[in-house]
Parts: structure tokens; C-alpha cells; sequence
């Protein structure tokens, strides 16, 4: 995660050059720092659940907006990961019924066990909760520092645990628990400028979504570097619905028949700011079998296969096996149906899995659109796939 994060700094400060010494078209790809981001996760190999999630990110306090001297001092204080505020159903172990504030932390270097652990999560904690509470409105009070100890979601979908995982604690502080509605409303409103909430797109999905029985907000910011990732999340969990599942129809699960982009980047072609993504874990190898829409080309660059970002379509980051991966790429399109997004996945009966249709194109890229690809797609989709499940491994 941290490797994919700084990627994504680069990346930015990569395209700051860019544009101070390039001409920039009206059509040519262009990157927002508001990040939209949809995705699936099919987990048939441990939970047996379905997860929809819809995340809204930005590196920029003006686009979700978290006070400066909240940010700094969160950036100058040691060892601190992550600040989190989630109604995830029990944020650790010991916790029922209540939202929580998790401050997330690196053990590393701290000597004397359990004890100087729980010591220094508590000072820690403490140092930083009340401009938390202040920030957002909220009164939550001290728990515990919780020592997390597990990571399977965390290996299964290869991501590293900043927020849990082997070498992280938190400290936890609880409030009384809100309906996810009224979280989302009241969140929404403190973080989110009018232009955006007024933009439609994924937030609007979101808020929708947020009167589902099983939703749970979180709300992220992760230091890195004097640079801040602040994330709002959406998440439905749907129990015991992921056996069985072979035609793949995102949208069911975000209970719309259309994804629409948000108008905030209706001023110029953001082919990257707006992302569906789908993640199948299988206890069997799968292959991708039949698509309905477009598939992606790809572009091989150093020997690495990279999606055509500017045509709308399907890419499948691995189309077959036990995990199968694919994004969606909007293009140019702002809208896409239910019926375009369905694909389907069969056994692997052995085949090489190569049995869609993945036109490739060898074309050189330049290096504008070598910077999005490394730095956007890996950081917005992979670190949006990383806060759907990565802070379950935690009991």
C-alpha cells in the first residue's frame, strides 16, 4: 500500500510538470484530484459475501474537506498510519453497537510489550482525538488500544494492512452509533463542498444506497509524505450471497440500472477519475468466458499489460484463475446500463483462460499516459479495493 501510494504522489507531481510546460487540449486526457470509485467484491473463497462499496477520494482538503491543521498534525505526529471513523459492526473486538474512531499505528521500534504498546497508543490517541471530535462533529470517547494480530482479507487480496494487520494497533475511541443514512447526510454535508454533492455521480449512488439495512460509512485520512489521502466510503455488505455466482451484474448489487459519472468532470475528458471495479475470489480456478460490452484494449509496455485508458469497455486485470480482476474504463462515455456491465466465468476446464476477446495493441505510449496508468490505477483502484476489506483482519 505504501508502495502504491507513493506511485500516486508521483504520479501528481509527475502531471503538475506536465501541464506548467505543456499545451493542454480540450480533449486530451486530463487528471482530476477527486477520485469516484465502484466496486465488487465476490468473496465465494472466504466470507461468502458480497461487498458493494463506492468510494469518493481526493488529495485535496478543497475537495473533501478536512481542516489543514487537523492534516498537519496527523502528518507530524510518529508512527501514526491512518485516522479512521467507521460504523463498520464491530470495529475490533469488544466493540458492539457503537461507531468507532480508530487512530492506526506502526509497532515498529516500540520496546516492552503489551504494556508500552497500550501506552503509547493511549498518548497518542489522546494527543490527536479532541481536533478529531472537533473536526467532525463527534464525541467519541477512549476504548482501547487494540493490537491487531490477523490479516487474511488482507493476503487474499494482496494488499499490505496499513489500517490492520501484522505490525499495526489502534487506538479506539467509540460514540453512540447512527443510522448510516443520517452518518452519510451529516458526513457528506461537513466533508463535501456543494459543487460536488450537486454533481450527481457515485455520490449520489452512495447516498442512495446509504438507506440499505446493511451499510456502513468510512471515513479515512492517510499521511504520507506531507501529502494526505482523505477518503468517504460507502459500503453494503450482502451475507452469504456469493456461492454460486457466475454472471457477473455489478449493478445489481448497487441496486441501479445505470452508473453515471459525476458532472464535476463534465468540463474536460477525465478518462481516470471515475473507476468500477470487480474483484471474484474463487476457491476454484474461474476464467472470464463472455463479455457484453467492449473489451479494453491493452498496451504492452515493458513487458507489462496496460489498459487503452481512453476507450470505454472492459479490462481484465486477470481474466482467469482463482481471483479473477477486472476494471472498468468509462472513456468518453458519462453513463453506462446494467445489461452492458454483465460478464460471465465458467470453470477453467484446463483451458488457458485466453478464450475472450483481448485485442492487444502494441502502440508506444508517452510518458503522460505511462504516469496516469502506474500512478492512478494502481493508487485510486488498488487503495479503494484495500479500505473495503482491510480493516476485517482485525479479530
Amino acid at each position: 500500500m505504501l508502495h502504491v501510494y507513493r506511485l500516486f504522489i508521483l504520479a501528481s507531481i509527475s502531471l503538475i510538470v506536465f501541464f506548467s510546460s505543456a499545451q493542454v487540449y480540450a480533449q486530451e486526457p486530463r487528471l482530476a484530484t477527486f477520485q469516484e470509485t465502484a466496486q465488487m467484491i465476490i468473496d465465494q473463497s472466504i466470507s461468502n459475501n458480497v461487498t458493494a462499496a463506492i468510494s469518493l477520494q481526493s488529495t485535496s482538503n478543497q475537495e473533501i474537506r478536512i481542516p489543514t491543521e487537523l492534516t498537519k498534525k496527523i502528518q507530524e505526529t510518529e508512527r501514526v498510519l491512518a485516522v479512521i471513523i467507521t460504523s463498520e459492526e464491530q470495529c475490533v473486538l469488544g466493540v458492539q453497537d457503537e461507531s468507532c474512531i480508530m487512530i492506526s499505528m506502526s509497532v515498529e521500534g516500540i520496546e516492552g510489550g503489551i504494556k508500552a504498546i497500550q501506552d503509547t497508543g493511549r498518548l497518542i490517541g489522546d494527543s490527536l482525538i479532541n481536533d478529531i471530535n472537533d473536526a467532525f462533529d463527534t464525541d467519541a470517547k477512549f476504548h482501547s488500544v487494540f493490537l491487531h494480530q490477523r490479516d487474511e482479507s488482507n493476503r487474499a487480496l494482496e494488499t499490505s494492512g496499513v489500517i490492520s494487520g501484522q505490525g499495526t494497533f489502534s487506538a479506539v475511541y467509540t460514540m453512540p452509533r447512527e443510522d448510516s443514512q443520517t452518518m452519510y447526510e451529516k458526513f457528506s454535508t461537513i466533508l463535501l463542498p456543494l459543487e460536488i454533492r450537486g454533481s450527481g455521480g457515485f455520490y449520489e449512488l452512495a447516498r442512495k444506497l446509504s438507506a440499505e439495512q446493511d451499510a456502513r460509512i468510512t471515513i479515512s485520512i492517510i499521511p504520507q509524505n506531507g501529502i494526505s489521502l482523505f477518503q468517504l466510503k460507502l459500503s453494503v455488505d450482502y451475507p452469504n450471497t456469493a456461492t454460486g455466482i457466475k454472471n457477473i451484474s455489478p449493478l445489481e448489487f448497487f441496486k441501479t440500472n445505470e452508473l453515471k459519472r459525476s458532472d464535476y468532470f463534465s468540463k474536460d475528458f477525465y478518462p481516470l477519475n471515475s473507476l468500477l471495479k470487480v474483484i471474484l475470489l474463487s476457491p476454484e480456478p474461474l476464467r472470464v468466458s463472455d463479455v457484453n460490452t467492449k473489451i479494453v484494449p491493452d498496451v504492452i509496455k515493458d513487458g507489462e499489460r496496460l489498459p487503452e485508458f481512453t476507450t470505454d469497455g472492459w479490462f481484465f486485470d486477470q481474466e482467469s484463475g482463482e481471483k479473477i480482476e477486472a476494471t472498468y474504463l468509462f472513456g468518453k462515455k458519462f453513463s453506462v446500463g446494467k445489461d452492458e456491465l454483465v460478464f460471465t466465468v465458467r470453470p477453467l476446464d484446463g483451458t488457458n483462460g485466453n478464450e475472450i476477446n483481448t485485442p492487444s495493441n502494441t502502440a508506444k505510449m508517452d510518458s503522460f499516459q505511462i504516469v496516469i496508468l502506474v500512478g492512478i490505477v494502481m493508487a485510486a483502484v488498488g487503495a479503494s479495493i484495500y479500505y473495503m476489506k482491510g480493516f476485517r483482519a482485525k479479530h
